[in-house]
């Protein structure tokens, strides 16, 4: 009898989410699919769905109102705005069909374009730490870190105490890391940052973070704000693997982008909205968190951040408006390629439409599981023309695009379904012939430690290969 109860109870339970995902209005492949495994799999369906396959903007996390209506945040972007008309007028020549993509970030996010900005290329953790370390010796007023993970160990250390000797002289440091990609660090790591007064705080707590480690909401931003005046962000964490360690034979390929002027204001408006998410509290904004820049150089950039707190998916908007303006080339580089169907057409349609499109992938990955699902794509972008590139010098972690000769991309968004959808992302779209030819020259530079994958060879790979690839691609949009 008890049993006949809780199945009635479970199925109306059941019926009402499956109502409630045909109301969504999704795709109706997907729509179809999670309404199937919630009837067909028993509370395991159920618990699935609830864990991975709902609509993740439309329960945004919270409200970046109390941000943006700060009086020092709303003057400066009064001060910064450039109507799309203005953009027009001032940049329409040098820009082309790459406005298209300004428009993008700026209507889905109001993400400002801005023109005084000194943008610097750092290859692997030896240009990029030293470089950030040197930056926070020279922190004058404050000191903003939010990192996916931050190790305790030579690096993660070595970053602690130079944020320490600096809190105990009179800076304001914050730091926000993720519970999840952070998991390692214990109380002896955090609590002398703390004693120095650093304020610390995780971003969205778990408690058992090794079953969560690909699943739910992440912050996977890599961003360190120094007085105002100067950033970083890319694809480097702080931890002692983003080194090469020439003796035990391992090389891990990164990029990353320091940046000095107006672009460090949008960084640190999005540093402030993620503060105030993980304080529950509006933060107290200054004129000292948005100083004037003395840069004079003109480089036009663009900060797109992504998450689920966001209407849009701002960057995957920006990466498929970028590939589809390609005239000439397309070259990217990323760990993880798992697209979905919009920036998978994107890719094929610019290859097919007669762009050079390249794309450089690690030979292997850090994850078996996710390395078999990014294969499985290579043969539809190679029988569309796409030349597909595996990097064997080592782990290739870096995450770049290059679009023509006057657009790029450098941050931490891979290019798969959590980056786009679930993950806070964040990256620097960059509108300079000069920074895209050194991005250029770094491809073709890592080029030449990768093999070439052709479709005839491609097809001849054994079946329990393409049997395991096949199977992993159905949990491709979890990985």
């Amino acid at each position: 009898m008890w049993y006949d109860i809780l199945l009635i109870a479970y199925y109306v339970l059941v019926t009402v989410i499956a109502i409630g995902i045909l109301m969504e209005n999704r795709n109706p492949m997907k729509t179809a699919g999670w309404v199937l495994v919630i009837y067909l799999v028993p509370v395991g369906g159920l618990v699935f769905y609830l864990m991975f396959g709902q609509n993740h903007r439309k329960r945004k996390l919270f409200s970046r109102k109390g941000v943006r209506d700060n009086i020092w945040v709303r003057e400066w972007e009064d001060k910064l705005m450039k109507s799309i008309r203005e953009v027009e007028d001032v940049a329409s020549n040098f820009l082309e069909e790459k406005l298209k993509v300004v428009k993008v970030l700026y209507n889905s996010d109001k993400s400002i374009i801005t023109f005084r900005n000194k943008p610097t290329l750092l290859r692997n953790g030896e240009e990029a730490f030293p470089e950030m370390l040197k930056c926070i010796t020279e922190a004058t007023h404050h000191i903003h870190v939010e990192y996916y993970i931050v190790e305790d160990d030579e690096v993660g250390r070595k970053f602690r105490d130079a944020l320490i000797d600096k809190a105990k002289r009179g800076v304001e440091v914050r730091f926000i890391y993720d519970d999840v990609g952070s998991s390692g660090l214990k109380k002896r790591f955090l609590k002398p940052m703390q004693e120095a007064g650093i304020e610390v705080r995780p971003f969205m707590p778990v408690l058992f973070p090794i079953l969560t480690s690909r699943a739910n909401y992440r912050d996977h931003r890599k961003i360190l704000i120094i007085d105002g005046k100067v950033g970083f962000l890319g694809g480097i964490n702080l931890s002692f693997r983003y080194t090469n360690d020439i003796e035990r034979g391992r090389h891990w390929r990164d990029t990353h982008l320091k940046i000095e002027g107006d672009a460090v204001k949008s960084l640190q408006m999005n540093f402030f909205l993620m503060w105030k998410f993980v304080t529950e509290h509006d933060p107290e904004i200054n004129p000292h968190y948005f100083p004037e820049t003395d840069v004079e150089d003109v480089s036009l950039m663009q900060i797109a951040a992504s998450g689920p707190d966001s209407d849009w998916s701002n960057i995957m908007g920006a990466f498929f408006a970028a590939i589809n303006s390609a005239r000439e080339e397309v070259l990217i580089t990323t760990p993880y390629l798992i697209p979905n169907d919009e920036i998978l057409l994107a890719i094929q349609t610019a290859a097919l439409s007669g762009v050079k499109v390249k794309i450089i992938l690690p030979a292997k990955s850090d994850n078996r599981v996710v390395q078999a699902a990014v294969l499985s794509y290579v043969k539809q972008l190679l029988s569309a023309g796409v030349e597909v590139y595996l990097y064997e010098k080592g782990f290739i972690h870096a995450k770049t695009m290059v679009v023509d000769d006057r657009l790029c991309t450098v941050g931490t968004s891979n290019m798969d379904y959590r980056s786009f959808d679930i993950n806070f992302e964040i990256n620097a779209m960059m509108y300079d012939p000069e920074v895209t030819e050194q991005l250029r020259n770094d491809f073709y530079t890592d080029l030449k430690e990768c093999r070439q994958i052709t479709l005839e060879r491609w097809e001849r790979r054994v079946w329990r290969r393409r049997i395991s690839e096949s199977l992993a691609r159905l949990v491709a949009p979890l990985l």
